[in-house]
């Protein structure tokens, strides 16, 4: 069963310094329908001014992903970790029994765009840790985070996995789901279908009682899509 969300379905929040889209409930957008799926609890997809950004706040018993899509952004944190993450990397700060931390737009001229993900985590209390990785964007199916760590990947507290997927024109991949098991597809650019369905940038699915899903690229550009393996 596929379930799409347009990407103008989303909620909004606007601020002199922020332009975020919600794909599930968040801060003033509220629908009590669109609470996440599984344990996807959040995909927020946030532009911050130059200079901007989310002054010093706390988490607790969340595993929070940021994937930089243009732009760097400056992060502290209350474990001592001073950063920034650039265009195409990726970050995980499991907060477990409680961390802060600040992120910023590392510029004063250009804008900054990235994903936040929250996953609610299965392991609770535990100490936080922070993680920081490029792992490049070679065509294919490439693994980010995983419930082990295995092979370079990040160990994330939850029975999930998230992939990468760039697709070059007319590249197709099928994606194998054991029974059970649920994925969750955020597209972020060009022109892919999702077995036969099409979606653009933006656009979330869920995909529910498969086994067996094929993505294929249908335009002229690289497509740069991310995929939840869900419990």
């Amino acid at each position: 069963m596929i379930t799409i969300s347009k990407s103008e379905q989303r909620g909004q929040a606007n601020f002199s310094w922020l332009d975020s889209k919600h794909s599930f409930s968040f801060g003033s957008y509220y629908d009590p329908n669109n609470m996440g799926f599984s344990c996807l609890r959040v995909i927020n997809d946030d532009v911050v001014a130059p200079n901007g950004g989310f002054e010093t706040h706390g988490h607790r018993n969340m595993e929070i992903i940021s994937f930089v899509l243009d732009g760097v952004i400056a992060h502290k944190d209350s474990e001592g970790n001073v950063e920034t993450i650039s265009t195409g990397e990726y970050q995980l700060m499991s907060a477990g029994s409680g961390i802060y931390h600040s992120e910023f737009n590392a510029s004063s001229e250009e804008p900054l765009r990235f994903l936040q993900i929250w996953i609610e985590p299965n392991e609770t209390h535990t100490p936080p840790s922070y993680q920081q990785q490029n792992f490049g964007k070679e065509a294919g199916l490439t693994p980010i985070a995983t419930p082990s760590g295995e092979n370079g990947t990040f160990r994330i507290k939850q029975n999930a996995s998230l992939y990468q997927l760039v697709l070059k024109p007319n590249q197709e991949l099928n994606f194998e789901l054991l029974k059970g098991r649920n994925l969750y597809v955020h597209h972020v650019e060009g022109a892919l279908s999702i077995d036969n369905n099409q979606v653009r940038g933006g656009d979330g699915v869920k995909i529910q009682q498969s086994n067996n899903v094929q993505l294929k690229n249908e335009g002229s550009e690289n497509t740069l899509t991310l995929l939840f393996e869900l419990p």
